[in-house]
């Protein structure tokens, strides 16, 4: 999949590749140097310059890296949980206990698919009310043994169909943010790719929210705020514009704690250079939330989570 503003950049590299080919036989080093530097520029005055739909357009990108592929990047002897012990198991999140660096971690985060059967068989990433029970009765586990949490939150959103509300949708939301507020244990967030509304922030509660540089997070994505403000999705560019859902914008309002970089061009050009970015800040985070003990760790959450949405004029 090509998005419009990358086009120009792979045109050129395509050009580079044949060039490259032509090399056995032709002298044309210099030219594909000045080809390459042009690349180059061209990537970085782009990627620099993105505006707030264009970072929405990348996070949904196709072949983003998903949850089980840092999982399976960045961690060592990952055992699947599966099961809310009361109705089911949502394929829309996965979890268990994995290592991580010198580690061992409780590790939950939420799945799409990459074709129309995967996508079906995760629920294109939208969780039920059993997937955050689910999350929550591992989260409990972590506790219980005295290991720390991360989620990984990719999500277009909590699934809103009639069955997921005749189970109590809101109420399993509603007690994850109440129960991770005071899990005793330390608790790391990772937005790699969309964070929608609830759906996201059901398992998005943490001592340190982490951010990858293309992704979004929002109380609403920007096509349904345009339809409620324009009753029309063709104003999505500007809703994106005004729900300040970049990492840069969430940073200076203090949503978030940390950008991480991705390669360039985004995380889905290079997999392996996205989760060894992202490990490594995962690692660092952990080492610094883990020296505190439990009191402190708690208040310092509840005072973080507390302070969002204080401003003054």
């Amino acid at each position: 999949m090509q998005l419009e503003f990358e086009k120009p950049l792979l045109e050129l590299e395509q050009k580079i590749e044949e060039m490259k080919k032509m090399s056995d036989s032709l002298d044309i080093s210099e030219e594909i140097a000045k080809l390459e530097n042009k690349v180059n520029e061209l990537r970085k005055n782009i990627f620099e310059n993105l505006t707030p739909w264009q970072v929405v357009q990348l996070a949904r990108h196709p072949q983003r890296p998903l949850s089980l592929d840092y999982i399976n990047r960045m961690t060592e002897n990952f055992i699947e949980l599966h099961g809310d012990r009361c109705f089911a198991d949502d394929k829309a999140v996965v979890g268990g206990f994995a290592r991580l660096g010198d580690r061992t971690v409780m590790i939950i985060g939420q799945q799409k698919g990459r074709d129309t059967k995967s996508n079906l068989y995760r629920n294109f990433g939208m969780m039920n009310p059993e997937g955050y029970r689910k999350a929550l009765r591992l989260m409990k586990v972590a506790e219980k043994f005295g290991k720390p949490v991360i989620t990984l939150l990719d999500t277009p959103g909590a699934f809103p169909g009639i069955e997921a509300e005749e189970r109590g949708q809101a109420e399993a939301i509603a007690r994850n943010l109440f129960e991770m507020s005071k899990l005793k244990t330390p608790i790391i967030v990772a937005i790699i790719g969309e964070g929608a509304s609830g759906g996201a922030l059901g398992i998005g509660i943490g001592d340190r929210i982490l951010m990858m540089r293309y992704c979004w997070y929002s109380v609403i994505s920007p096509e349904s705020c345009s339809s409620i403000l324009w009753r029309s999705w063709d104003y999505k560019e500007q809703a994106a514009e005004a729900l300040k859902l970049t990492a840069p914008d969430l940073l200076k309002l203090g949503i978030i704690d940390r950008i991480i970089d991705e390669p360039v061009g985004g995380a889905h050009r290079n997999h392996d250079e996205a989760a060894k970015i992202l490990k490594s800040v995962l690692i660092e985070e952990l080492d610094n939330v883990c020296k505190l003990d439990k009191e402190k760790l708690l208040d310092l959450r509840i005072k973080k989570f507390g302070a969002m949405g204080a401003f003054k004029e």
